[in-house]
């Protein structure tokens, strides 16, 4: 519980999924958690949840498309829970499909809701974590950008890929500020996953038998779990890289 007690974390798109188990592990290590999303029943559920386990934490609903909406929320995190120390953007609107499919409002949205919202939440934050002297930012990113066939998964990898350059260039500019700033490429047991597994059975089966490990990550003990440790002391001098958090299945180099 000592490594991250004192620490003010925001996770958006925490209300379930990956961003619920990465903020139950950010928790569990002892740090305060703003639950962020624009389901209140869902944040306040997992809000819920972390208070039981005896650490504060707070609801926050927030549509991180908009600008306005950004602002308050880093308004209201730093006023109720005392700063911020760490930033997970997990939240994301994907465009999936071919891409004679893909229509331009939901290629805008992905946009919109991956790195564009991830660069305002940067902003916003940047001045608390600055303050910190140790802050970290999180942010998520896909293998799907690095697959062996990109068919379906062009306007999602392209959307991803920009998210990873804003990590690199965030990590290069505010090093000095104290600030790390990494990527994440998960695979995860989340209820998205879940729901294609069920659709498409064939062609999951598949999928995994091209993870060396062959499972998929479960959202707090293997992909929460290396988030809270990448946010510790240990990793103090660890930034600007992308870590595969997805059974070794993609490669990155």
């Amino acid at each position: 519980m000592a490594e991250l007690s004192g620490k003010v974390a925001i996770v958006t798109g925490s209300g379930q999924g990956v961003g619920r188990g990465i903020a139950l592990a950010l928790a569990r290590a002892g740090a305060a958690v703003a639950i962020v999303g624009r389901r209140v029943e869902n944040t306040s559920a997992v809000a819920k949840e972390i208070e039981a386990l005896g650490v504060r934490s707070a609801a926050f609903q927030c549509d991180v498309k908009d600008a306005a909406s950004i602002q308050s929320l880093v308004a209201s995190v730093s006023r109720q829970l005392g700063g911020i120390d760490i930033l997970v953007n997990n939240a994301q609107q994907v465009p999936l499909g071919p891409l004679l499919s893909i229509e331009d409002e939901a290629f805008q949205a992905g946009f919109a809701s991956g790195p564009l919202a991830t660069l305002r939440l940067m902003k916003a934050c940047h001045p608390f974590l600055k303050r910190s002297g140790e802050g970290v930012i999180v942010n998520l990113a896909t293998s799907a950008a690095v697959r062996w066939d990109m068919s379906g998964y062009g306007a999602y990898g392209a959307v991803k890929e920009a998210t990873r350059i804003l990590t690199r260039a965030a990590a290069a500019e505010w090093g000095p500020d104290g600030i790390r700033v990494l990527t994440i490429a998960p695979h995860a047991d989340s209820p998205a996953l879940k729901g294609w597994v069920e659709s498409r059975p064939e062609e999951a089966a598949a999928f995994f038998e091209t993870i060396p490990l062959r499972r998929i990550g479960r959202c707090e003990e293997d992909i929460g779990a290396a988030v809270a440790a990448l946010c510790g002391p240990a990793f103090s001098y660890f930034t600007g890289a992308t870590v595969p958090l997805d059974g070794g299945q993609a490669n990155f180099d």
